[in-house]
């Protein structure tokens, strides 16, 4: 048995402080590089390459695979290809490349949220597909019945689908969790004129604050009651409905609206 100070246990304990988890199950690593929808001509960057497994899936399927793993020695045992460059890096730390690009990554789920913002930074970026854990992805694409801000702040430019589950027994070692296919597709022009986005993005955080006890009440503050009633009402909302069933096609319209 190594010693408790040994690299290996070390590299062990790293991999269970980020919680990841690799992928073992050959049907679950072409679940997601389907999803991907990849084309032989793609860039792709992948998040967290690990062992390799999903990267050679990657590389067979698209033009160039750029595979970030920030362990060294993982990242030295990854398979060489011509079609594959190896970055021994924080992926986290890197910038997009200028021109289009793809995501894919089983990520570490402590580190969702950062990677989850690095694309949406990402403006070269066209699809981020990213294993995460289940509850994140439902929670961010609305199939608990319920919206996030996040979501339906960067709505107007991103969507957000859930694209696949995968059972916690596809990893090693086996997480508490199952997993969810998170995808975020950078739409071709924006739902709203790129001029008012701020506009868009301040209702959206103003609805979400939560003044007044409900989204109806926290508009009224702001734009008046008889406005706001009138924009309900053509919205088909409830005016006791809470801010989080407000779908993303709904805030477009009350934008437009109170705008």
């Amino acid at each position: 048995m190594a010693p408790a100070s040994s690299p290996r246990r070390e590299h062990a304990r790293t991999r269970r402080a980020f919680s990841q988890n690799f992928l073992s199950d050959p049907a679950a690593i072409r679940r997601i590089a389907d999803a991907a929808g990849l084309h032989r001509a793609d860039l792709v960057y992948e998040v967290g390459a690990g062992r390799g497994r999903l990267t050679t899936e990657l590389i067979r399927r698209s033009g160039h695979v750029v595979a970030y793993e920030v362990d060294p020695r993982m990242a030295a045992a990854l398979p060489r290809h011509d079609r594959l460059t190896v970055r021994a890096e924080d992926f986290l730390a890197a910038g997009p490349p200028p021109e289009p690009f793809t995501v894919v990554g089983n990520i570490p789920y402590a580190l969702t949220s950062a990677v989850v913002d690095w694309c949406l930074r990402a403006r070269t970026l066209d699809r981020a597909t990213l294993v995460t854990q289940l509850e994140y992805a439902r929670k961010r694409t609305g199939d608990y019945g319920r919206w996030s801000r996040l979501t339906v702040r960067t709505w107007p430019e991103v969507s957000w689908r859930l694209a696949g589950r995968l059972p916690r027994t596809a990893f090693r070692p086996v997480p508490r969790v199952d997993g969810g296919i998170l995808q975020l597709t950078r739409r071709p022009a924006p739902l709203v004129q790129a001029g008012l986005l701020p506009a868009y993005r301040a209702l959206v955080d103003l609805g979400f604050t939560g003044l007044g006890g409900s989204l109806h009440a926290t508009l009224s503050r702001r734009y008046g009651g008889r406005r706001v009633a009138a924009a309900f009402r053509a919205t088909r909302l409830g005016t006791d409905l809470p801010v989080g069933a407000v779908w993303p096609e709904q805030w477009l319209t009350l934008f437009r609206l109170l705008r």
